[in-house]
């Protein structure tokens, strides 16, 4: 009997597809071998570039632009969401602090900063919303968040008394003292909730500055000056604040805006993927399917920690649904499949260029033909699911 219905909940395929592309590529796929399947695709995120747009979908409401800077500094207009009763704020974090706006040749974690997310913070706050929802991945910083605060009131002095800023990784050990006297009442009473990718810590081996630092352009001694420097500013914070974020999970996520939020606007940590799926009422939205695709740009360890493909898995295994995992490059397979996806699928041939892999057009042709590949393959096999 053939496959009745098939829901598609891929992330973004960073830098290359989003969400709702990917999902689209996939469906076509499905389409061509299993022309009277019913196809579900769910826009997904796991709070990093997508969960606007998702959580937009799901409750309602309308774009909003404003102002920023970048994370080196440079002007642009970004875009916010605002729910319909124009009380909550989404912000993606990326949209201002993302490494996508920073070229290849200029990522540095140690000159790059959170300011332009909390310039976003600050109109969203003028505009009357006392709620804000940040949705926490895809950063090009690891500031721990200060430059976010810097913009939102908070100074940063150095042992002279001199104030730092824009605040940047590479300050991070100057910082003496933390003055709170000129935040914004608006900013004190409002309520901030953290989407986070990654359940990593703030420091050690787990954390920002040790795991996703290398990723944004930090070599081995930029990695050891913001260890140096997050953990200098851990302790400041558990003097100021009372709160130690050092081992607290998700406080890593974004290169240590996770602990800021929770350390001073005692925002609640909670996984991206698990807000945006209760948001959505995935569970009721995959009743009855046979099979879930879901997928990111690269499948690798690091997608058990918190990832959108995780928390699919997770749901799916509570109606013993079968999971296909798709990605534009896959790492650790055994361990994946071992964590319960009926199988990983890499969309792209063995020595594909980066370049061409990263081409919109050739990334959703390579999904097409991988989900019609593994669907011709299931309806040959003595086990197939369809």
């Amino acid at each position: 009997m053939l496959l009745e219905k098939i829901v598609i909940a891929l992330d973004s395929f960073k830098g290359s597809l989003t969400s709702t592309q990917a999902a689209e590529a996939a469906a076509k796929g499905i389409r061509e071998v299993l022309p009277q399947c019913q196809v579900v695709c769910l826009p997904v995120s796991d709070g990093g570039e997508g969960i606007l747009d998702a959580l937009l979908q799901a409750i309602g409401g309308q774009y909003i632009s404003c102002p920023a800077h970048d994370p080196l500094m440079r002007p642009l207009t970004v875009p916010y969401g605002v729910s319909a009763d124009k009380q909550t704020a989404i912000i993606e974090m990326a949209a201002a602090s993302g490494l996508t706006l920073v070229s290849p040749q200029e990522r540095n974690p140690l000159r790059t900063t959170t300011y332009g997310t909390g310039e976003q913070i600050r109109h969203a706050l003028s505009q009357g919303c006392r709620h804000v929802l940040l949705g926490l991945g895809g950063s090009a910083t690891n500031d721990a968040g200060l430059g976010m605060l810097q913009a939102l009131g908070y100074v940063f002095k150095d042992k002279n008394g001199q104030e730092i800023g824009p605040m940047r990784g590479e300050w991070l050990e100057r910082i003496a003292r933390i003055d709170t006297s000129n935040v914004p009442q608006e900013v004190r009473e409002a309520q901030f909730t953290a989407a986070c990718d990654v359940n990593n810590p703030f420091l050690g081996l787990s954390g920002a500055a040790h795991v996703f630092a290398p990723q944004k352009g930090a070599g081995p001694a930029d990695v050891a000056k913001l260890e140096k420097g997050m953990s200098h500013i851990a302790e400041l914070i558990r003097q100021s604040t009372g709160t130690d974020i050092a081992a607290m999970p998700g406080a890593g996520a974004a290169g240590g805006m996770g602990g800021a939020l929770a350390a001073f606007l005692h925002a609640p940590l909670k996984p991206g993927i698990q807000l945006l799926l209760n948001t959505l009422h995935f569970a009721e939205m995959i009743q009855d399917a046979g099979l879930i695709i879901t997928g990111e740009g690269k499948a690798d360890r690091q997608t058990l920690m918190g990832k959108v493909p995780a928390g699919i898995l997770y749901e799916a295994r509570q109606q013993e649904i079968p999971v296909w995992l798709l990605a534009g490059a896959v790492d650790d397979k055994p361990m994946l499949l071992e964590a319960g996806f009926q199988d990983v699928y890499c969309i792209n041939p063995p020595g594909t260029p980066e370049m061409q892999a990263m081409n919109p057009d050739f990334a959703q042709q390579q999904i097409i033909e991988t989900v019609k590949a593994a669907l011709q393959q299931c309806l040959t096999s003595d086990t197939c699911i369809c």
